[in-house]
């Protein structure tokens, strides 16, 4: 049974958590991405709830009912990061595992570099690594254009053109931006209205996560990623990590996956043809699978 609560955290920010799980058992967070929503974890909560877990999904700043700063510079990864790491001590101080999905990924691969010591393990779906993005934002023509619509969201008017026709364009990042190939028959109308449950909340929280990072394609106006260097301190992770890769996301290619050995000390990896960016939606069993395999290693 999922159980919904309001986490208040110490720096002003309340978090909207979708739990399953008893409290005092290991614990599993779990993050979303854009322009997703924590339900979408719901089937794993449920999942590893039985298997004795503690399991956490919270909507991220900005989304469905955590708070949302409107100054897009509370959406910068120092803030994010602050943001989980705070709600991990208020579950107890320690994770058996962070697992974490396209925007939620980029929190929980910082919060990994940062704070190590919160988390035995790490598990990465469909998310790039800062070190591999910022090299294909800077040298790959095709991830240039496969990213191209970052520039769209960071945009005054993205959150209002987002919203027209009944979220017409959103509705696109599923079936055509992120996944050409997918079978979208997880797109049910009831998901559907969940995700619109998701949205009415404002989509602006979610367009400030692209407008308050520089990893973005340049432009001849906005030189964005080609202007960012990031030190290597800021980019390794000593924790033990799963990257779970759906083979056919066109926006997230798994050239992405090329070279993050040279930053993850622990690393497994593993590919999944037939999938795409929407991964935990398409093959739900298939994440949990792999999820679980990866928490029994070395017990």
């Amino acid at each position: 049974m999922i159980r919904t609560h309001q986490q208040p955290l110490p720096h002003g920010i309340t978090l909207s958590c979708r739990t399953a799980g008893e409290r005092g058992h290991p614990l599993l967070v779990f993050l979303h991405g854009f322009p997703e929503g924590a339900f979408v974890w719901d089937g794993l909560l449920a999942h590893f709830a039985r298997l004795g877990y503690r399991c956490v999904a919270p909507n991220l700043r900005g989304f469905e009912a955590s708070s949302a700063p409107t100054d897009p510079k509370a959406y910068r990864a120092k803030h994010l990061v602050q943001d989980i790491a705070a709600l991990v001590e208020a579950e107890g101080g320690h994770l058996a595992a962070l697992v974490a999905h396209d925007w939620g990924g980029a929190v929980a691969w910082g919060l990994a570099n940062q704070r190590p010591a919160l988390m035995d393990k790490l598990v990465i779906v469909n998310s790039p690594h800062a070190g591999t993005f910022l090299r294909e934002l800077q040298h790959s023509p095709e991830q240039q254009a496969a990213s191209a619509y970052m520039n769209f969201l960071i945009r005054p008017d993205a959150e209002a053109l987002l919203a027209e026709d009944d979220y017409r364009r959103l509705w696109a990042f599923f079936t055509n931006m992120f996944a050409d190939r997918g079978d979208f028959a997880w797109l049910t109308d009831a998901v559907k209205a969940q995700y619109r449950a998701v949205w009415q909340h404002g989509l602006t929280g979610g367009c400030n996560y692209y407008r308050a990072s520089p990893l973005r394609p340049p432009r001849p106006e906005d030189p964005a990623a080609a202007a960012v260097t990031l030190p290597r301190e800021m980019l390794t992770v000593t924790v033990p990590t799963l990257v779970v890769w759906g083979l056919d996301d066109i926006a997230l290619p798994p050239s992405l996956i090329d070279g993050l050995d040279g930053y993850v000390q622990d690393l497994t990896v593993v590919r999944v043809p037939g999938a795409t960016h929407w991964i935990v939606h398409e093959q739900p069993d298939r994440v949990a699978q792999e999820i679980s395999g990866f928490l029994l290693q070395n017990k």
